[in-house]
């Protein structure tokens, strides 16, 4: 029987110029990403970046630190390419793509009413599958981000249905809350909870009543790069609740994402933990944008050149340990 991607890709590692795993996770990395593309020597990936924006209506309750119209001002950034995201692109040569969901429409005061129609839900993960799949084609391995000024209260409160969990334990500062601020938003999402009263067995529903338009095409991103070998790497606490909702609608549609770091925003630690999944790396960062995925493209592509390029005990004429 011939032996698994990950054992031949463990017996490469074991055989380079070093002491046995000593690039510690740089060497999970690679077993990671072989496996995912179910080949034990990957040429170097074709790397993408999609940064989903979209606005929300929920911004009318104060619940973050900027206005509304800094969607739209920071969308014209990253076309200008002046955002933290645009030079992290530019350093690991990833193809940058910005994805507008809505900005300027925003979607609906959850607090007040759904965010959105079932069939604006459905059309949003829809549209964002067949990307994924246009995707596939061109690249080896794609970064998810996202901006939306307020979007990290839709997903807290949608993180808290999925989880059972009170909004004091998955929201956090945002984008800078003080205190008073930041116990607002809770009481805030604690309302819109109570408002829709979701049914966490029904992830469409949940999503239409309190997530965003950008939060649901990431999540078809993610269903729709589901079985097709492309690596999807997914950044901090939005991206990962789209990856949550992704994954109550589909449990296989993770076997080929890469959680890159764990963010300094409130709940995403306890989101990872949730997915039963480990971050490569923490940094203490919470800008979003898919800075951390592409980050993390980077590491990857470390990991995978010293993978591909060292040099063998037996090539080197280097004596391996003693046994």
């Amino acid at each position: 029987m011939p032996r698994s991607v990950a054992a031949q890709v463990e017996q490469r590692l074991n055989s380079l110029t070093k002491p046995t795993g000593s690039l510690g996770r740089l060497e999970e990395m690679v077993v990671h990403y072989c496996r995912i593309k179910g080949n034990p020597m990957p040429p170097m990936p074709r790397k993408g970046m999609f940064v989903f924006c979209g606005d929300h209506g929920v911004t009318e309750e104060g619940v973050s630190a900027y206005p509304r119209e800094v969607t739209r001002q920071m969308a014209a950034n990253f076309e200008g390419g002046g955002a933290a995201i645009n030079v992290l692109c530019r350093h690991y040569a990833i193809d940058a793509r910005f994805v507008d969901c809505g900005i300027g429409r925003p979607t609906r005061n959850l607090v007040r009413e759904p965010a959105m129609t079932p069939a604006e839900t459905a059309e949003s993960i829809a549209l964002r599958r067949r990307m994924a799949r246009e995707a596939a084609e061109k690249f080896d391995a794609a970064g998810i981000g996202e901006m939306g000024i307020g979007n990290t209260t839709p997903a807290a409160a949608l993180f808290s249905v999925f989880a059972g969990l009170p909004p004091s334990q998955t929201a956090g500062r945002g984008s800078g809350l003080d205190n008073r601020m930041l116990l607002h938003k809770i009481a805030i999402i604690e309302k819109a909870i109570a408002l829709h009263q979701p049914d966490a067995a029904n992830p469409m529903a949940v999503l239409a009543a309190l997530g965003g338009r950008e939060i649901a095409a990431m999540t078809g991103f993610i269903l729709g790069a589901a079985h097709t070998g492309l690596a999807v790497v997914l950044d901090g606490f939005i991206v990962c609740t789209s990856a949550l909702v992704a994954w109550r609608i589909d449990p296989t549609c993770l076997n080929n994402a890469i959680f890159s770091h764990c963010s300094a925003e409130t709940g995403h630690g306890r989101l990872l933990d949730h997915l039963g999944v480990t971050a490569y790396f923490g940094f203490g960062m919470r800008l979003g944008e898919g800075s951390g995925a592409a980050v993390m493209l980077g590491l990857l592509d470390t990991a995978l050149r010293l993978y591909r390029e060292m040099a063998t005990f037996e090539e080197a004429k280097v004596a391996e340990r003693v046994q």
